[in-house]
Order: structure tokens, then C-alpha cells, then sequence
């Protein structure tokens, strides 16, 4: 199969079954390494600067370094918590972040959304609330930064849905979308983490191991599944980023 690819730089001779076979157990390093060496433009990093992200961050921008910093995109969707935001600050002036933040076009507050769309979407109907909060500003943000391969920060051990998830796949535009710590656990990051003494967002110390949206975040429970507490009550596992 032929992959097409933007920005002038061609996967076609990739073999992903064969890299995955290879970087099936292989540290992230070593597939984020390969990627800033065979992808050098339209590599792009999506952020919601929960730890496994970070790890990822930390890893291209205070150890690899690649000539062309890969951009890190960020969703700004108006409800993250005043602690994820001050970290998004303190990681950008920190390892000095190519930051591209994308939100909602329409609307720059939480009053100016409520007003447009109702009170408390994501109550109503939060397949709307994700696809104008997250999946269109993702989509747009990838096109205009011409992206060839956008990695992300999923594991294999946080959900059943990601039980079988490669390292290496297309996407339904046909990017290549990598997922560098598939085949880590929560423990291995935050021992990365521990190593390096790399800041991290404070609610994680707060019971809240995966933290997206203020409204729909909640703590987790000793015992619980680490997503648990991820549109807690609403019979989802994913937003439909990476459906």
C-alpha cells in the first residue's frame, strides 16, 4: 500500500508492519529518535500535558533536540482546569515549547461558548461538546501545520480500547500517528518522570491520574481504572480524537 503524506516528506517505503514488529517493546526514545530522523518536517506532538505527554515533550526537547523543534499542539478548549493552563506556561518557558495552541473559532470564553451553545453541553450532548471543544480544532490544526505524523501519548494499559494499539498507524486522513509509550505502563512514566525531575501537573498528586475538561474530570478512586474518572457516568472511554 502506498501512504500519501504532506509537507514533501514520503512514507510510502515504510513497512509499519515490519517497525512495529521492531519498536513493539522498544523504549520511546529510540521511536521518537527514528521519527526526527526520518520524518525532519511535518512531525508534530499532540499535548494535553498529562504526564505521558510530558515524558514524550521531555524527551524531544532536553534530549533529542532535533534541528527543527517539533511543534506541540495544544487544545485550548476553554474548560481546562487553572492547573493545567499554568503548566502549559511553565512547560513552554521551560524547554522553550514550538506551543501551537488551536480552540474553537467562534467563541474565547466559557460564558461566550454557554451562550452560543447552551449551558453545560457536554451534559446534553457530549458528542457536540467534543467535536467543537477538541476534534474540529485538532483536524484544523493538523492541516495547517502540514502534518505528516502527529505523536501522541496513549498506552496500552490505559483502557481496553487501547489494548491492541500499534506503535505505528495511519489515521483516517492518512498521517502517520505514532504512539511511543504503547507499550509502557503509568508506573514506567512516572519512574521517567521521577529520574529526570520533570515538572508535572499538581492534581496529579490529587487524585486525578488523566485530567481533561473541568467540568467532566473527577477523581479516581484507590482501586480504579486511571480513565475512570474521564466523562464519569457518560459510557465513554474516548472524546473521538482517536476513534
Amino acid at each position: 500500500m502506498t501512504y500519501s503524506t504532506k509537507a514533501n516528506v514520503s512514507i510510502s517505503s515504510f513497512d509499519l508492519d515490519e517497525l512495529n514488529q521492531r519498536f513493539d517493546k522498544a523504549h520511546p526514545r529510540e521511536i521518537l529518535a527514528w521519527c526526527v530522523n526520518n520524518i525532519p518536517t511535518g512531525l508534530v506532538q499532540t499535548s494535553a500535558f498529562n504526564i505521558d505527554d510530558l515524558v514524550m515533550t521531555d524527551i524531544l526537547y532536553r534530549d533529542l533536540k532535533p534541528a527543527n523543534p517539533v511543534p506541540v499542539l495544544f487544545l485550548d478548549t476553554l474548560y481546562h482546569f487553572p492547573q493545567t493552563l499554568e503548566l502549559v506556561a511553565r512547560a513552554k518557558e521551560l524547554y522553550n515549547l514550538n506551543l501551537k495552541t488551536y480552540k474553537i473559532l467562534e467563541v474565547d470564553s466559557r460564558e461566550a461558548f454557554a451562550e452560543r451553545y447552551g449551558e453545560a453541553l457536554w451534559d446534553k450532548d457530549i458528542t457536540q461538546f467534543h467535536h467543537l471543544t477538541k476534534i474540529e480544532p485538532l483536524q484544523r490544526g493538523l492541516s495547517e501545520l502540514n502534518t505528516v505524523a502527529w505523536i501522541t501519548g496513549r498506552r496500552r494499559d490505559q483502557a481496553a480500547t487501547r489494548a491492541d494499539m500499534p506503535v505505528l498507524e495511519l489515521d483516517s486522513q492518512q498521517r502517520l500517528k505514532v504512539n511511543p509509550l504503547a507499550s509502557w505502563t503509568r508506573k514506567q512514566s512516572w519512574a521517567y518522570a521521577a529520574e529526570y525531575k520533570m515538572i508535572y501537573n499538581p492534581l496529579h498528586d490529587q487524585g486525578y491520574p488523566s485530567i481533561g475538561d473541568e467540568p467532566i474530570t473527577t477523581q479516581v478512586a484507590e482501586g480504579e481504572d486511571e480513565r475512570a474518572g474521564r466523562w464519569r457516568g457518560m459510557g465513554k472511554t474516548e472524546c473521538g480524537i482517536h476513534i
